[in-house]
């Protein structure tokens, strides 16, 4: 069936005319209507999409908002976790000051944030997720920034613990000769200080403590240290000497025999050798003396081994007492 045509009547004429619509005006028409067309598809589609989303839609919400959560919860973790090294910091600044003598990290560093520029501008591409990641993300910057500082702190603990056990087992600290193996009390020793020299019979200054013991009984380093000297030396006899750092050196005299060669590194409590007589000596016995950065000071306040505070204060009142040495 072919296309209806259309006439209107001309009252000039007084006939019909047929009706002719331009071929622009047609175009014009056509684009009007898929123009209405469009738009209303396209208000019915936001429409729909807004109110009634898609299944996939649907399930990207519910991923969202689970993922919402979870953020919620890392970031109630990431409190627990920041007050539980808080608490650390604090015991560690603790023994820093209480143990050690030292500054703690100091708190203008510890609390500090990142600072400069945007620490992760590539969250700015998420719209809508992009702050609970960036909260996140700057509570773990801060967590790590602060774990190592807390970590460099214990190295620093750790080498300070290395050094002071090093330091405490070096510093003499035992008696050279056990207890149950002098001859004498130890209420009646020879000690640091002015005594009658026994050969040349004058005042002399007596730069150790005299340990007097049998022949043989075993001579013990004071602590852990370098041998320095053993040999004959003029006077002392057969003497040993230990360097033991800080400062300190322990001097070993009149031994009938030695045990350890210059250079050898000992132990505390390691047998160096054994009493002797030999040297300007009267009696058997171990002549003991500690210098502290090359003067000689008085061994007795090294020698605390199993000795109750009233044992070692009876013990250095009698080495005090002006009596004859044994050298």
């Amino acid at each position: 069936m072919g296309r209806k045509e259309k006439f209107v009547y001309n009252i000039h004429t007084l006939t019909y005319e047929k009706v002719v619509v331009p071929f622009k005006t047609r175009i014009w028409q056509a684009f009007g209507f898929f123009s209405v067309v469009l738009v209303t598809s396209v208000a019915l589609l936001a429409v729909l999409y807004t109110y009634f989303p898609s299944p996939r839609e649907k399930e990207l919400i519910r991923e969202i908002e689970q993922m919402e959560y979870k953020y919620s919860q890392l970031n109630d973790q990431l409190e627990v976790m920041s007050k539980v090294l808080h608490n650390i910091q604090e015991r560690d600044a603790n023994v820093h000051r209480a143990v050690f003598g030292m500054d703690p990290v100091d708190q203008d560093i510890w609390n500090s944030g990142i600072g400069g520029h945007e620490a992760h501008p590539e969250l700015d591409a998420f719209k809508y997720g992009g702050n609970y990641i960036r909260k996140t993300v700057e509570k773990i910057d801060v967590l790590s920034r602060q774990l190592t500082l807390q970590s460099k702190s214990l190295d620093t603990i750790q080498e300070l613990a290395n050094n002071q056990q090093k330091m405490l087992a070096s510093i003499p600290s035992v008696k050279p000769v056990r207890e149950d193996k002098l001859q004498k009390s130890m209420n009646i020793l020879s000690g640091f200080g002015y005594r009658i020299h026994p050969v040349y019979k004058i005042k002399k200054f007596h730069e150790g403590v005299d340990f007097p013991a049998r022949v043989g009984t075993a001579i013990q380093a004071t602590g852990d240290g370098i041998v320095k000297e053993a040999g004959w030396h003029h006077g002392y006899g057969n003497c040993v000497r230990i360097s033991h750092g800080y400062g300190y050196e322990t001097w070993y005299a009149h031994m009938n025999k030695m045990n350890v060669r210059v250079g050898e590194r000992v132990k505390k409590g390691q047998k160096i050798g054994e009493v002797g007589d030999t040297g300007l000596s009267t009696a058997p016995h171990l002549h003991y003396e500690v210098h502290y950065k090359g003067s000689p000071i008085n061994p007795i306040n090294f020698c605390m081994d199993n000795l109750t505070p009233q044992e070692y204060q009876q013990m250095v009142n009698s080495a005090a007492m002006a009596n004859q040495s044994l050298d």
